[in-house]
């Protein structure tokens, strides 16, 4: 019998490996008595160090990524037609979700079905976890309606760059460097595009480093959250979920609408790209998603795998990608109006239809000014429910199973963006080129890679 060998495996099996094991070992904690404090203490700290290594490149690959790919267009009007292009597809998939979302919710009515004394249980064990989601949201409320319009442009574009919930600002002033970059003369031009050019190689080789830690850091992250859902009494955290199966199946089934009907459609219609090969090329990412719940730092491995796998051209995915990591959030979208619905029913009220097309409208702007960071949605939803009336205290309905619904929604989030980079580049005349034989396993031939398929 061969010997299985480690260094062969390509990465997605090895993140896979991972996520089983930390699953598996988060339940043995739980049914064998491990305390806790053990995995939380000494485990989850390295899948934490990992997220924060992703996180900590966020910042320099998208500044430099974005500034090479609006330096090397060369022509402003061939950003101004790509730019426009690439805002209304993402809008265009954005509403879709919340189309999609609603439906899915006024057909199932999962609310209905909760009873007023698993409301009321469910709302005294998170209700202090919605009171201060709530304040957060207060703060946003509370500013003007032109505020999130003035919080695009930093005072500091070096404070800006140290909060990763910063990004579109990151992203505004990246944007207008490399128009600056396009006007000055092209020997001054030329030193600094080779500067970032180079930094952009850098940051490349940082996420092939850190990517060799991959499968150890989606372990203790998995781990790490079967615990801390569990608690110290897994029969009621296993109760609680029960009674908003419903409610999940609901935001899951959208998602699923969205990763394989629109999202195919979508690129469908602009490449002859296929279906297994669009999902085989972007699975690191996907799973990467999965466990890290953000999309910015998930970014770094998506732009790789479009570009290497999916054979996008690196002027296209480097600003494409990043912009939609800042403004494109369909699955937090699409979650947002299931959620919004579900807790009108749950808490007795019915929405008529122009409060489910504001909750449609409002949706779509929090997804697009959501940060790309766990938990960030779940602030936006108290605008959304603002929106329409209904009492944030009913967030606490849905805090319960939130952590792994967010894992499921950040996959579609960068699936949205890799498909509508897809549809971009054909747009521009540069189709995307799948590249079946290429691989992130640096230890393993490339021509190797696909044989397990």
């Amino acid at each position: 019998m061969k010997i299985l060998n480690w260094k062969s495996y390509p990465l997605h099996k090895k993140i896979l490996l991972g996520m089983l094991f930390g699953l598996l070992f988060g339940l043995l904690s739980i049914f064998t008595g491990i305390p806790n404090s053990f995995t939380i203490d000494y485990i989850k700290p390295f899948g934490v160090i990992f997220v924060n290594a992703l996180k900590m490149i966020a910042v320099p690959l998208i500044f430099a990524s974005l500034i090479m790919g609006v330096a090397n267009l060369g022509d402003i009007s061939k950003l101004s037609r790509m730019g426009g292009k690439t805002i209304m597809i993402y809008i265009g998939t954005t509403l879709t979700a919340t189309t999609i979302g609603l439906l899915l919710v006024n057909l199932i009515k999962p609310g209905k079905i909760v009873t007023e004394t698993t409301r009321q249980e469910i709302l005294e064990i998170y209700s202090e976890t919605a009171d201060i989601t709530t304040g957060m949201a207060k703060i946003i409320l509370e500013q003007g309606p032109l505020e999130p319009l003035v919080r695009i442009v930093p005072e500091n574009i070096f404070a800006a760059a140290s909060q990763n919930a910063n990004m579109l600002q990151v992203v505004f002033f990246a944007l207008i460097f490399g128009i600056a970059l396009l006007k000055v003369p092209e020997k001054s031009g030329r030193t600094v595009i080779n500067f970032f050019n180079g930094l952009n190689d850098v940051v490349l080789k940082l996420i092939d480093f850190i990517m060799m830690t991959a499968p150890f850091g989606v372990f203790a992250l998995l781990a790490s959250l079967i615990v801390e859902l569990a608690g110290e009494d897994p029969g009621k955290a296993v109760e609680i979920l029960t009674a908003l199966v419903s409610y999940s199946f609901t935001v899951l089934a959208g998602l699923l609408c969205m990763m394989l009907i629109i999202y195919p459609s979508l690129f469908k219609i602009f490449t002859n790209v296929s279906y297994k090969t669009f999902f085989r090329g972007i699975r690191e990412a996907q799973l990467l998603a999965f466990s890290t719940s953000s999309s910015a730092a998930t970014l770094p491995v998506t732009m790789e795998c479009v570009e290497k796998k999916l054979g996008v051209s690196e002027e296209i995915s480097s600003f494409v990608l990043p912009l939609g990591a800042t403004i494109n959030m369909d699955g937090t979208s699409l979650y947002q109006s299931v959620a919004a619905v579900f807790i009108a029913h749950a808490m007795g009220f019915d929405l008529s239809l122009v409060q489910q097309l504001t909750i449609v409208f409002t949706a779509t702007l929090a997804s697009i000014g959501s940060a790309g960071v766990p938990g960030a949605g779940m602030v936006m939803l108290v605008i959304v429910l603002e929106s329409v009336g209904l009492p944030a205290a009913g967030l606490a309905l849905i805090i319960a199973p939130d952590r792994p619904l967010d894992m499921f929604r950040t996959v579609v989030n960068i699936t949205g963006d890799a498909s509508v980079t897809m549809a971009v580049a054909a747009t521009e005349g540069q189709p995307p080129r799948p590249k079946k034989r290429m691989s992130f396993n640096w230890k393993k031939p490339v021509n190797k890679e696909e044989n397990d398929n």
